[in-house]
């Protein structure tokens, strides 16, 4: 049987009410490079991101200050968005097909996204509570 090898935490997505207060909390209090801060102000890029190591972020991802917990079943949308995982080119290849074999509904992906180590490809699915994943490969 198949095993699949998570090889690193690549990124988590937290969802943020207010940008410039946890920006200047990341960056300030905990010394976290920002990035992506310029193009997210200038509306170039959805969200900016603060860097941990040269292999993992934080990105912050703007949400409204009224959102609301969905019915169960649904994606969960607490403070995290979701968390990435990452897998060699052997694991991903035929990744929906695995993730499939063992009950699990793709989401989205394979898709081309931005990350810690520039673009890649992943696939999103829920956990059995509700918590988004995403599986990539560089």
């Amino acid at each position: 049987m198949r095993v699949l090898r998570i090889t690193e935490l690549d990124h988590i997505v937290l969802n943020v009410k207010n940008i410039d207060r946890t920006l200047d909390f990341y960056t300030g209090i905990l010394g976290l490079k920002g990035e992506r801060i310029q193009e997210f102000k200038d509306g170039k890029v959805g969200f900016p991101s603060v860097r941990i190591n040269e292999h993992t972020l934080i990105d912050l991802n703007p949400v409204k200050a009224d959102t609301r917990s969905p019915p169960a079943g649904e994606k969960a949308e607490g403070n995290l968005n979701h968390f990435c995982l990452v897998v060699e080119k052997e694991d991903f290849s035929g990744i929906v097909d695995y993730l499939r074999e063992h009950n699990v509904s793709i989401r989205q992906g394979p898709i081309s996204r931005w990350g810690a180590r520039g673009r890649a490809t992943s696939v999103y699915f829920l956990d059995p509570e509700g918590n988004e994943i995403e599986i990539r490969c560089y």
